[in-house]
């Protein structure tokens, strides 16, 4: 029984009561991809982007702001060959003056924009997210 049953394939969503290595196991099993970042030590909207990126293995001075961002986790990846589906976790974002409530939408929203695209090519991109 796979632990992603009731998870529709393409969506962000809080992790709530998923652990990342048991997300990590369902990700090797179905053979997708999977990306970790733990981006507590991020301060600004740059750093938390650079985090992300070091922590996916993106090329360096690739997805430092939200739309290169966007474009790496869409046609670069698309790009890079045929996809069998990613499984992300995005852990403690964080909640401070330069990267607040507002920044952490707009990061998600880079995120269902991703899973909008990877829907429209029938490939599974599901997010989990936790805040600080």
């Amino acid at each position: 029984m796979s632990l992603l049953m009731t998870v529709p394939p393409n969506l962000v969503q809080s992790i709530r009561a998923f652990r990342v290595l048991e997300l990590q196991e369902e990700a090797v099993r179905l053979g997708q991809h999977f990306l970790y970042a733990h981006c507590l030590a991020g301060v600004t909207k740059q750093q938390v982007c650079g985090i992300i990126a070091e922590s996916f293995q993106f090329p360096k001075g690739v997805g430092k702001n939200f739309d290169g961002l966007r474009e790496t986790l869409t046609d670069t990846m698309h790009k890079a060959g045929p996809q069998t589906g990613f499984l992300v976790v995005l852990e403690q974002l964080p909640n401070t003056q330069k990267f607040d409530k507002e920044a952490r939408e707009t990061l998600l929203d880079v995120f269902r924009d991703a899973a909008d695209y990877w829907a429209e090519k029938k490939v599974p991109f599901r997010v989990f997210y936790s805040f600080e």
